[in-house]
């Protein structure tokens, strides 16, 4: 595939002006000195085929230092992936939500010690009424599924948004809360956009454009419009052969995170299925959050959609202190407690593995995705993260279209040993 011009993005010539290395075959786009370890292994997952299409954008001390594109939007119609091509990046949204949730603490219009109801009284039904902010955004509430069941049109209807209040309201905590850690997939976002949009008065999607997105030139959004429906890449969840052989050996009784994930979702009691049933999404699955009708709609959970390039820049200033290129975003001191893992399990009740979160931001072992504990963001299903690390002054966007099974994807973790497996950061 032939090099090609990218479309220009916010600061496109200022960014990578210095990143004169062109990209590794089949790869488009350039890195700094230093960065030829992690754009070799993306090329690599591009030719080997373990990626349809995917992008990959690092920001270090405010500069972007490796910024990279390749392989198809669409596989079936030959779309190339394009530098500004957009994609659903799952949970990676709920550290979208982190930051609107991070920004109104900031301004003192949340305080995380408070009690929900403090801003939403029907919350206090079913016992819930002495649980805080920093318990139900750390996933520590007790309330990681809904009892009565819901479909995606109770999520996207204006006419079905009372059903959806009043079984969040009523819904009774899994254990007491702030006594366990069990991961919040899908209701984190419900419950973190009630108590924005009570807070705020407005939705969380425009604030973000208002107050962040726009203001970085970040190329990214919670409730897409449909004017960007021709940047979107085509979603490809993992194949039933996919499945199976990731759910075979929990059936045969192994001990890794995978397999205690796909034993427990055959099981109809388990917590992670109770998790991740709510809403029911019908025969496409995790493929119907690719439609128009997902992507318009802000679920905080997982709607959001955005490049490479623009989940990198919206964590621009949660890596340097809460400022970026003269503009104060948020205090340091807002952002020094998210250093510190506010909770952590050994074991998540739901995602089955060692993690943590801080306001919300995801917390994870330091093997992963970067060595240093500080650093934090989201990860999102089938492989997506946006991610920063204070220590290092990295931000980090990784999207793509071919969803990968595990619980993390091993392209992205590969993506993130060579990161710091380069010169400039292991020095």
């Amino acid at each position: 595939m032939a090099q090609r011009s990218c479309t220009p993005l916010a600061d496109c010539d200022d960014d990578t002006a210095h990143a004169m290395n062109p990209a590794p075959s089949p790869a488009l786009g350039t890195y700094a000195d230093g960065f030829a370890p992690l754009a070799n292994t993306f090329a690599d997952a591009l030719r080997s085929g373990a990626e349809h299409g995917a992008a990959l954008t690092v920001y270090r001390r405010g500069k972007c230092v490796v910024d990279l594109w390749g392989g198809l939007a669409d596989v079936e119609r030959r779309v190339p992936w394009e530098r500004d091509t957009r994609v659903v990046v799952f949970s990676v949204t709920k550290g979208l939500a982190a930051m609107a949730l991070n920004l109104l603490a900031d301004r003192g219009q949340l305080e995380w010690d408070a009690p929900v109801a403090t801003h939403w009284p029907g919350f206090a039904q079913a016992g819930k009424g002495a649980i805080t902010l920093r318990t139900l955004f750390n996933h520590r509430a007790g309330l990681p599924g809904l009892d009565e069941p819901l479909t995606m049109d109770d999520c996207l209807l204006d006419a079905r948004k009372g059903h959806l209040l009043a079984t969040l309201e009523k819904q009774k905590p899994r254990w007491e809360p702030g006594t366990s850690q069990g991961y919040h997939a899908i209701t984190f976002g419900m419950y973190a956009r009630e108590v924005f949009e009570r807070i705020a008065g407005e939705s969380m999607g425009a604030f973000l454009a208002r107050e962040l997105f726009e203001p970085l030139g970040a190329d990214v959004s919670l409730g897409t419009p449909a004017s960007l429906d021709g940047r979107m890449a085509t979603l490809y969840p993992p194949s039933l052969g996919d499945r199976l052989r990731l759910g075979l050996p929990g059936l045969l009784g192994c001990d890794t995170e995978d397999a205690r994930i796909a034993r427990a979702m055959i099981a109809p009691c388990s917590l992670p299925r109770f998790a991740f049933t709510t809403p029911s999404l019908g025969p496409r699955g995790v493929g119907v959050y690719g439609e128009p009708a997902v992507r318009r709609a802000q679920l905080a959970w997982a709607s959001a959609t955005g490049s490479a390039h623009g989940v990198a820049r919206a964590y621009l200033p949660f890596a340097h202190g809460g400022a970026f290129e003269g503009r104060t975003f948020l205090k340091a001191s807002t952002l020094e407690p998210i250093y510190r893992r506010q909770g952590w399990s050994e074991r998540d009740a739901v995602l089955q593995k060692p993690l943590g979160w801080s306001q919300g931001f995801l917390k994870e072992e330091t093997k992963l995705f970067s060595p240093n504990e500080a650093s934090f963001g989201h990860a999102g299903l089938g492989g997506a993260l946006g991610w920063c690390d204070p220590v290092a002054g990295l931000s980090f966007g990784y999207v793509m279209n071919r969803l990968d099974p595990h619980v993390r994807s091993p392209r992205a973790l590969a993506l993130c040993r060579a990161l710091y497996a380069c010169e400039p950061l292991a020095s």
